[in-house]
């Protein structure tokens, strides 16, 4: 892949290697500031989402999604 002068054989780089030459790049590219604030938008997170949720909204049928739906456009 070319990307302006850049030439990488990311298939004989391992992922460290993948990983530190991109934080380079987005280091040179953006700055320090900029290539964290990047590096935020994509961290991995933690937790089980999907347990999480129905914990919250609970498991409701399609019938009472109507419902709620239908209650809320009165107001």
């Amino acid at each position: 892949m070319d990307t302006r002068g850049i030439l990488m054989n990311t298939q004989a780089m391992s992922l460290n290697e993948i990983r530190r030459t991109g934080i380079e790049v987005l280091t040179q590219k953006l700055g320090v500031v900029g290539m964290v604030r990047f590096l935020q938008q994509n961290e991995t997170g933690y937790g089980d989402y999907t347990k999480e949720r129905e914990e919250i909204l609970g498991n409701p049928s399609l019938e009472e999604i109507y419902k709620e739906i239908k209650n809320n456009k009165k107001i």
